[in-house]
């Protein structure tokens, strides 16, 4: 395929997804859409439940508005030859090229899900311009988009060129970043169980055009819970004495999360980002629901923050004397890149005549790819989580978020000819 043509395909791809956004454990559409592309290059594939361990799966969607999206995604489009396998909302893919020649196991891993937010509908904005803004009210935000086509073009390099190739390929499709949520579901199915060499990547996150991060250090662990306290209502002016209030026991949390101390060890982040409470002026709040995040420079660090947030919830309910429940729903943890997969992106970056810097060690937010790259590390093997920088319209998670599609093939050959690197190794 010459270089033009798989580029226009990439486009094509990444249009295509971002017109038609899904949120985690929803990528019903997209993930049909791409198992069917994966299989016409000739890639085994295995999906749904046989890549995704149903207990691991954190922030799922329920069964009322997983069979909702079902119906939206047969409506618009969805390859209904391989939609059973994610109709139940369990959506990864693990596509897997075997040249049948002995060589290591490399994996790549691309996510695909998108954000609630509601595009831009500014004049000035591409998507709109060219006709592929988002039809619904999320978004891509993030580049996950771009990072399923990137994934689907690199199958097709690999696909046309696996004669000179040896070992085996494993590309893997994974669902619910956002929130980091979908990552550890796949590992503790045993998705990178053989796998030798792991690469991650990202598009963006401030890193300009033309140039490649090989090694992205900056990654906080993080916890993700929802908190909810159960009070008991009564009338505030008549019998204020006989209520439970969990307003109060929610927003006592909110204020002394804030307290919990800082770590000599490194870094550390807490957040109330949502607060929900009451019913009426003249009623003692029943309920009321947060939902927070702990952040650390190391697990260690975020695992303290989480425990002093639990005291905190559960000290609060105490004086109260309110009932609560506290669900996680996102981790992430973690993890240090491997410099010698590392070096091998860096060297495939400055090949292909891109800049390239081997290691960056900035605060990039949080990432459950971690959990890939330690599960890989952990049995001996590589990981790092490379980023492939691009011009922005605007910032990650804003509703003018675009990227420039000129940044997509160069991902793919930079990831391809780290893959026949690799594999002779």
């Amino acid at each position: 395929m010459q270089n033009d043509t798989l580029a226009k395909k990439i486009i094509e791809w990444r249009r295509d997804f971002h017109q038609y956004p899904e949120t985690g454990f929803l990528e019903m559409r997209t993930a049909s859409i791409a198992a069917g592309i994966l299989e016409s290059y000739g890639l085994e594939l295995k999906m749904g439940k046989e890549v995704m361990s149903a207990d691991h799966c954190m922030g799922k969607p329920n069964e009322e508005e997983t069979k909702k999206h079902l119906a939206w995604a047969k409506e618009n489009g969805a390859n209904t030859n391989y939609l059973d396998y994610f109709s139940e909302g369990y959506t990864g893919i693990v596509a897997t090229l075997d040249t049948g020649k002995n060589g290591p196991t490399v994996a790549f891993r691309v996510d695909m899900d998108a954000l609630p937010i509601y595009e831009s509908t500014s004049e000035n904005h591409i998507p709109l311009q060219k006709g592929f803004r988002s039809v619904n009210d999320n978004m891509h935000a993030c580049g996950h988009d771009a990072h399923t086509s990137i994934g689907l073009g690199l199958a097709a390099l690999l696909a046309e060129n696996q004669e000179s190739l040896q070992g085996k390929f494993k590309l893997i499709f994974q669902p619910a970043e956002e929130g980091t949520r979908g990552a550890r579901s796949m590992v503790e199915a045993g998705v990178v169980s053989d796998v030798d060499y792991l690469i991650a990547s990202h598009i963006g996150t401030g890193v300009p055009y033309m140039h490649v991060v090989a090694a992205n250090n900056g990654f906080l662990a993080t916890s993700k819970l929802d908190v909810s306290f159960t009070g008991v209502a009564s009338h505030a002016g008549g019998n204020p004495e006989q209520g439970k209030n969990a307003l109060l026991a929610a927003a006592n949390i909110a204020l002394n999360l804030s307290a919990i101390p800082r770590h000599s060890k490194g870094v550390s982040r807490v957040n109330v980002g949502e607060m929900h409470a009451g019913s009426g002026r003249n009623v003692i709040p029943d309920k009321a629901a947060l939902k927070v995040e702990t952040r650390g420079e190391t697990s260690e660090i975020n695992d303290f923050v989480k425990q002093q947030a639990k005291s905190i919830v559960s000290g609060a309910a105490a004086m109260y004397g309110v009932d609560y429940d506290m669900e996680l729903v996102g981790e992430g943890i973690s993890c240090t890149c491997s410099n010698e997969l590392a070096a091998v992106v860096h060297e495939s970056t400055v090949n292909a005549g891109l800049t390239g810097a081997l290691e960056s060690n900035e605060s990039a937010g949080s990432e459950d790819a971690t959990f890939f790259i330690d599960a890989v590390q952990r049995q001996g093997g590589y990981g790092t989580y490379c980023i492939f920088g691009t011009d922005l319209a605007a910032g990650h998670h804003n509703e003018k978020f675009d990227i420039n599609e000129e940044t997509l093939l160069p991902a793919v050959e930079i990831l391809y000819n780290a893959a026949s690197k690799l594999c002779k190794k």
